[in-house]
């Protein structure tokens, strides 16, 4: 038998909970591609992980490599033979390199000639000598933001290892990995078992862990366990589990044999906001919230424990005496922070520095106003909710809620204001400025929010480059791609028709640095958020061809919305039957033009077009212009190009019949006008001579 299952288990001290699933996808996925990429045959791979360990078992996995026929090129035949045919010193050099005589090379014939050439098979190792090194490859390839140490030793990872497993059939392969000899022993839970664990076989590991260990290795059993436990704790109570996807994969990161209890708690917090209370849950506690038929929060809420007690209810108890506190608190923060009405608060904001360089917080909600009114009046809006709610935005950060609950920042804006009498107007843009929170997050739903939302953002954008800093790599810190990406889909989902380059401008204008008025780094800006409009559109489509993004992009539309009209209309173009050859006329006069360095100012002389085909272009095209003109100036960019689509024919003849680079300098002239005038009418929507259709 040449093949077995394979397991490999790192043993840790708790995993980062948030990361634990990509942890243990990534791990699996990289150690296939290193098995794969080591020519070891194998079948399925099977990722696990618990809060205490990742472990990958693949099926059937090789125990030797497969061996390889590799060819050394030497040199060219030509060069390696003489004209009376001897062999010359370079092969000479060559046979020597490969140890044979020069009789026993052999010639290998490519595109570019025959060369000498010497096969030699090269042996597989056996599976036990690599798959400690792929197992180490795959490791250090984990997406890992911050690596620990540990000890005295020069060894990183996410958290400090204490056991590795390497398992090939029921052969234990003891190789250091992350600095510990493998060997075969598992640790089980905590609490439930006591020693290690010999994992006699890759086949046995789920099952010896679960029945001696009260481990749940596999992270998808366990995620659905934990689903139907706390679904049938919350049928108890007589409600449902909401909010629940939000915490599956967190919570099963951070049990090892989940256990669901019921847990309630006093009533009198459900008049607290309703994300107050599910935030306290959820967020503090990674409690699962419990709502009746019609949504309404009931006093009740699932845990999961990790441990199965045998004092259930001191479990409960504990549970409910915390979520007591935090409650408490909440309410506490609730009461104090409605004795000061919001606006009494923007003073405060001054004590509080936003960015060095870029003032305070203060100023931040000034410029923030400042940009937003300006959009508001190109938008045709009435400003004034739009400046008053720019003035209260920051402002509930300096509450209490704010402070001990974040992530509800806006949201508890919105109540303040709310209580405040402010209208339902800036209450609802205070909280939805700050959407969307990140990507696929809904956005804006008014008027008033978004339009704040875009100048948070911009402001954002602006000020940091102002600053010199950028987004590089991974380290994005001030969420720079976030923020254009929020720009992106707010100007183009909710229908802003606003120029964004006098946006970013405007943007760079109400800065404090000096920095803020070159014209480089607004145009870098520029380019750093169509960056973000590439990824954008094809996500959003994924049968768009970046070349017919780029034949809009180079247009370089002002409007973001203006520039989805030209990118639907051009998609709807290419499926037309003329768009290929179109396509191809354009590139051609695109390459006539740029021979003859792109003539500028050239009008055309009809009494100097001689062809009857030249005549039949120029008659299409003023006949094209005419018609195209409104739809130019109405955005109707399909119908545009289906008018264009008409010139297809007289294109055609054009080059079928006409030279345009003849000697007589007032006739080519004359015909790279037409060319020119031509070519315009077609980048009046997009430059298709960038795309390759059919």
């Amino acid at each position: 038998m040449n093949k077995a299952d394979f397991l490999v288990e790192i043993g840790t001290e708790e995993l980062p909970p948030k990361a634990l699933r990509s942890l243990m996808t990534a791990f699996a996925e990289n150690l296939t591609k290193a098995i794969d990429e080591a020519r070891l045959e194998h079948g399925a791979v099977h990722a696990y992980a618990s809060p205490r360990r990742l472990a990958v078992l693949v099926e059937k996995l090789g125990l030797q490599q497969d061996d390889r026929t590799v060819q050394q090129q030497g040199p060219a035949v030509k060069i390696a033979f003489g004209d009376d045919g001897k062999p010359t010193p370079a092969a000479t050099a060559f046979a020597r390199k490969c140890g044979v005589a020069i009789g026993e090379l052999s010639r290998s014939k490519t595109s570019k000639g025959e060369w000498l050439a010497f096969e030699v098979v090269e042996k597989g190792r056996a599976a036990a000598e690599i798959l400690p090194g792929l197992v180490e490859q795959a490791l250090t390839s984990l997406p890992i933001p911050r690596r620990m140490r540990w000890g005295d030793g020069d060894v990183e990872f996410v958290r400090p290892v204490h056991w590795v497993i390497l398992l090939h059939g029921r052969k234990t392969i003891k190789a250091p990995v992350l600095g510990i000899t493998a060997g075969n022993q598992s640790r089980g839970h905590r609490v439930h078992s006591s020693g290690d664990l010999t994992i006699s076989s890759p086949g046995s590991y789920l099952d010896t862990l679960e029945k001696d260990g009260y481990v749940i290795a596999d992270f998808e059993r366990r995620r659905a366990l934990i689903i139907s436990g706390v679904t049938a704790a919350a049928a108890e109570s007589g409600g449902s589990i909401i909010d629940g996807e939000s915490l599956y994969d967190e919570v099963a990161a951070l049990v090892e044999w989940p256990v669901p209890l019921l847990g309630d708690f006093d009533s009198k917090y459900l008049s607290l906001p309703r994300e107050v209370v599910i935030s306290t849950l959820t967020r503090h506690q990674r409690y699962f919230p419990i709502a009746d038929a019609e949504g309404n929060l009931l006093p009740h809420f699932v845990t999961v424990a990790n441990l199965d007690s045998k004092d259930p209810g001191q479990v409960r108890s504990g549970n409910e005496r915390v979520i007591r506190s935090r409650l408490a608190d909440a309410a506490f923060f609730w009461d104090t922070d409605r004795r000061i009405v919001l606006a009494s608060r923007q003073d405060a904001l001054n004590e509080v520095v936003y960015q060095h360089g870029l003032g305070s917080l203060f100023d931040r909600t000034q410029r923030i106003g400042t940009l937003a009114t300006w959009l508001a009046t190109k938008l045709n809006m009435n400003s004034d909710d739009v400046d008053r709610a720019a003035a209260l935005a920051k402002c509930d950060l300096l509450t209490g809620m704010v402070g001990e609950f974040p992530e509800l920042q806006g949201i508890m804006g919105r109540y303040y204001a709310t209580a405040d009498g402010e209208t339902d107007a800036v209450a609802c843009a205070i909280e939805e400025h700050y959407l969307p929170r990140y990507a696929g997050d809904k956005l804006p739903a008014s008027k008033e929010g978004q339009v704040l939302a875009v100048a948070d953002r911009l402001d954002t954008l602006a000020g940091i480059f102002s600053l010199g800093k950028r987004a590089s790599g991974n380290r994005d810190p001030f969420g720079l791609r976030r923020a254009a990406l929020g720009v992106v889909r707010i100007l183009i989902e909710c229908g802003l028709d606003i120029d964004l380059k006098a946006l970013i401008a405007k943007a760079f204008a109400i800065q404090p640095s000096g920095k803020a008025v070159e014209a480089d780094i607004a145009d870098e800006l520029y380019v750093f958020v169509t960056d973000r409009l590439r990824r954008y559109f094809l996500d959003r489509d994924p049968g768009l061809s970046v070349e017919t993004f780029d034949a809009v992009m180079v247009r370089q539309p002002a409007s973001l919305l203006d520039f989805d009209r030209r990118l639907v209309a051009v998609q709807t173009f290419a499926r037309l039957e003329q768009a290929k050859s179109l396509a191809a006329a354009n590139k051609r006069i695109a390459n006539i033009l740029q021979k003859a360095d792109n003539p500028d100012g050239l009008s055309i002389n009809q009494k100097l077009l001689q062809e009857e085909a030249e005549q039949a272009l120029f008659s299409s095209l003023v006949n094209a212009q005419r018609k195209v003109r409104p739809l130019l100036a109405a955005r109707s960019y399909a119908e545009v190009l289906n008018e264009l689509a008409d010139l297809r024919d007289p294109i055609d003849r054009f080059f079928d019949n006409v030279m345009v680079m003849v000697d007589d300098d007032k006739v080519k002239t004359n015909r790279l006008a037409l060319l020119g005038e031509l070519r315009a009418l077609f980048l009046d929507v997009a430059d298709i001579s960038r795309m390759s259709i059919g």
